[in-house]
C-alpha cells in the first residue's frame, strides 16, 4: 500500500509533457494510464486466474503473443466487473460466465488454444 501510494506521489508530480509522453510510450491514452496507476499494480490479478481456468497456458501466450497479453492485461485492469469475476473465480465457475461481462471475451475467444467449457 504504502509504495503504491509513492508511485501515485511520484505521478501527479510530473508535467502533462512527460506524462503523455509515457502514456505514448506505452501505448494508452494518458487517462487510462492514470487509471492504471491509480488502481495500482495489482489491478490485473484476475487474468491469470481466468486464463488457468479456461485451461490457456499463460506462460505459452507471453511467449507467443506479448503485446496480446499485454492488452488484456490492460483490459483486465480497467474491467468494472472485478467483483462478479472475483465471485466465478472463487465459485470455479468463470469459464460458464465470464463471457457475460469480460471485455477480453473476443480476446480469448480469438486464440489458437483450448477453451474449457
Amino acid at each position: 500500500w504504502l509504495r503504491h501510494r509513492r508511485d501515485l506521489s511520484e505521478v501527479r508530480r510530473m508535467d502533462t509533457t512527460e506524462f503523455d509522453r509515457i502514456a505514448g510510450d506505452l501505448r494508452v491514452s494518458p487517462g487510462e494510464l492514470d487509471t492504471l496507476v491509480r488502481r495500482g499494480p495489482h489491478a490485473a490479478d484476475e487474468l491469470p486466474k481466468l486464463l488457468k481456468a479456461l485451461g490457456i497456458n499463460e506462460a505459452d501466450l507471453a511467449r507467443t503473443e506479448p503485446l496480446v497479453l499485454r492488452d488484456m492485461e490492460r483490459v483486465c485492469a480497467m474491467c468494472a466487473s472485478k467483483k462478479q469475476c472475483d465471485r466465478d473465480l472463487a465459485a470455479g465457475t468463470s469459464a460458464e460466465h465470464y463471457e457475460g461481462y469480460c471485455l477480453n471475451a473476443p480476446t480469448i475467444e480469438s486464440l489458437d488454444q483450448p477453451v474449457k467449457p
